[in-house]
């Protein structure tokens, strides 16, 4: 059973920093791709971050420069590291996970459960 288990929500002051960690079942780690998304109260989930089993990344462009995904190959871990933290960035944090087997599309994915960041003085 796939598994991606979420952690390190919490509250934080704007400026401040978290790092959120999803811990990933071993029989898709190495090859799926890891994303985490956020969705805040009456807004669409959005893609904030994620990194190929190559370790090539990417970032929404609201998060460049204070965001960073990293993965640890050896705890089967993916981190977000997120500093300068700011109102706007509370959400609920998903860890997800894909795999696009053909270009025609068939793909299999995973969420975990999700972790709250708030952001607030």
């Amino acid at each position: 059973q796939v598994q991606l288990v979420e952690s390190g929500g919490g509250l934080v002051q704007p400026g401040g920093s978290l790092r959120l960690s999803c811990a990933a079942s071993r029989s898709i780690f190495g090859i799926y791709a890891i994303g985490w998304y956020r969705q805040a109260p009456g807004k669409q989930r959005e893609l904030v971050s994620g990194i190929t089993s190559d370790g090539t990344t990417n970032y929404a462009d609201s998060v460049k420069g204070r965001f960073t995904i990293s993965r640890d190959n050896a705890k089967s871990t993916v981190y977000l590291q997120m500093d300068n933290l700011k109102p706007e960035d509370a959400a609920v944090y998903y860890c997800h996970a894909k795999r696009v087997y053909n270009k025609a599309g068939l793909e299999s994915n995973y969420w975990g459960q999700g972790t709250q960041v708030t952001v607030s003085s």
